[in-house]
């Protein structure tokens, strides 16, 4: 069990592309205080897809809020001074909902930039990722179906997963903050793919149409990416 948890571990670092804080690529060292990592593209480079307007919001309001209150809960809990992101993740039952809430929204919004591209640069899964979704959904455009169906009926705010679960593709969803690295995540498995369905992700572009979003987002995922994180996922 303790392998099996590691490793997920191992692997969802592996599928952000980069280490989860900045600090680490400075060569700092890995716990907090946390950072917000720039973007590895300009605000505008996901347009039509997602506007700039959005974009800076999102990652200059938005997931700095949650690592300002993060590196907060950390100061005031001594039982986080050397934790690293992953361990409070791998954790997080056991600390209070800002905690859980917060080192969430750092994981995911890390994660989620870094699993998107513009669109030149976006793509195409890996032969092996579009043999294993063919098993597992049918088809690319069944999968695409299954996974917008999956966020638009996440109630309320929360993301959307591609998860490996047992060697295996799933889909999934979570509330608020909550992803499937979480020791008491319903459904556990390593994301490989991941989309943010909470209203600020959206709103400005495409007000209430939650789906429209999820259907015009699909051009910017960053397969090559993806395919990294299913290949380290299933490596034996």
């Amino acid at each position: 069990m303790l392998k099996t948890t590691l490793a997920i571990f191992a692997v969802g670092a592996m599928a952000l592309g980069i280490h989860v804080h900045q600090a680490q690529a400075q060569g700092a060292k890995v716990s907090g205080p946390f950072t917000v990592a720039a973007l590895p593209y300009a605000f505008d480079a996901l347009e039509p897809a997602i506007d700039a307007k959005t974009m800076e919001i999102h990652h200059d309001k938005h997931h700095q809020a949650y690592v300002d209150n993060l590196n907060k809960e950390v100061a005031a809990t001594p039982a986080l001074k050397d934790a690293t992101l992953e361990d409070i993740i791998a954790n997080v039952s056991k600390y209070s909902p800002a905690v859980r809430n917060n080192a969430g929204g750092h994981w995911n919004h890390t994660f989620f930039w870094n699993i998107m591209a513009p669109k030149d640069k976006a793509g195409a899964p890996s032969e092996d990722l579009v043999k294993a979704i063919n098993a597992a959904f049918g088809s690319l455009d069944e999968f695409k179906a299954a996974f917008e169906k999956a966020g638009t009926s996440r109630f309320g705010s929360g993301w959307v997963w591609l998860i490996v679960r047992d060697g295996k593709l799933e889909i999934t969803s979570t509330p608020y903050q909550d992803n499937p690295l979480m020791d008491d995540a319903p459904v556990k498995g390593t994301p490989i793919l991941g989309n943010d369905v909470w209203e600020h992700a959206y709103y400005l572009q495409y007000q209430n149409k939650r789906g429209d979003y999820l259907k015009s987002w699909w051009p910017v995922v960053n397969w090559a990416q993806v395919s990294e994180g299913y290949a380290a996922a299933t490596k034996k």
